[in-house]
């Protein structure tokens, strides 16, 4: 019997995992190339429209390449509804950024877990128990160590990231409700044209003419995370979601380094405790949600 993608073959499974991680590293630089556009003077939907520039040029070869380019989605309007909320999250971080140290601001968007938990039961109709509940708070518990509301660390610039993490959380929402009835370059392919579009039409209330090196900054920062969106899916057809999910966190890891390197940020007690119980309010809700899929699968029998 083949391997299920819940129990794959240990070959696939280091090949998913090293895919992972090699696209955090990826989004971790792309991030610090997005902080040095917003530090130099770019809004945050142009350095999002340059990044989606190069976004809708990989979509579209993707989509060429499995000959679904021209094909109409099977459910256009989820499709819609997800390119939007997939550059909230992209403009909402990056406006972030141009406040926030990176690891603060990736750190809070890492409450994205506890938002799909929430819009799960409202839209997807799913039945959640006290212990996902628990994990919830205790990530959202984490946020405010983080942020420390009354401390004077608090800003407004630290909604932005909380904002992140709702849409993308929507973003996975959507996802799910759109179910298996598109393939995956139909979808990255529309919601790179949904944002594409969405962003064209921004662009120009407060544009800043962009310099040569800003220009091939954008570009490149593009380039990072298009190229590690793409490894999180061919990641993702290696190993089960649940799996793969705990690495992701890594991110941090990277994150505080370059802003470490680059920006000379060193995380605060606070932000690495606040990060630290986010991480685990994540990590336990990814083991419930593996719980869950083996009791359907056991049902199913």
């Amino acid at each position: 019997m083949s391997a299920t993608r819940t129990e794959a073959a240990p070959d696939r499974v280091l090949q998913g995992i090293l895919l992972i991680l090699a696209s955090v590293v990826l989004f971790s630089v792309s991030d610090a190339m997005a902080k040095l556009m917003r530090l130099q003077g770019l809004p945050a939907v142009e350095v999002a429209w340059l990044r989606y520039l190069v976004f809708i040029a990989l979509a579209a070869t993707l989509a060429g390449r499995a000959r679904v380019l021209l094909q109409r989605p099977k459910r256009l309007g989820l499709q819609l509804l997800r390119g939007v909320t997939l550059v909230g999250s992209a403009v909402l971080f990056v406006a972030g950024l141009g406040f926030l140290p990176i690891a603060e601001a990736t750190a809070i968007t890492y409450v994205a877990p506890g938002f799909v938990t929430a819009l799960s039961i409202l839209f997807l109709g799913e039945q959640v128990g006290i212990r996902r509940w628990s994990a919830v708070f205790v990530g959202f518990a984490g946020v405010l160590i983080v942020i420390r509301p009354g401390t004077g660390a608090l800003s407004l610039a630290a909604l932005f990231p909380v904002a992140s993490a709702l849409c993308w959380a929507a973003t996975i929402v959507i996802t799910r409700r759109m179910g298996a009835g598109d393939r995956t370059e139909t979808t990255v392919l529309w919601s790179a044209g949904t944002g594409l579009v969405l962003l064209s039409l921004l662009v120009p209330f407060g544009f800043v003419l962009p310099t040569w090196g800003q220009l091939g900054l954008g570009l490149a920062h593009g380039l990072c995370s298009s190229v590690g969106q793409y490894l999180v899916i061919l990641a993702y057809r290696q190993a089960a979601a649940s799996l793969l999910a705990p690495f992701s966190y890594v991110q941090l890891l990277f994150s505080t380094t370059l802003g470490w390197l680059i920006f000379a940020a060193v995380p605060d007690r606070f932000t690495l405790l606040g990060a630290a119980v986010i991480i685990g309010s994540g990590l336990y809700t990814v083991h419930r949600e593996r719980v869950r899929a083996r009791e359907r699968v056991a049902a199913r029998v």
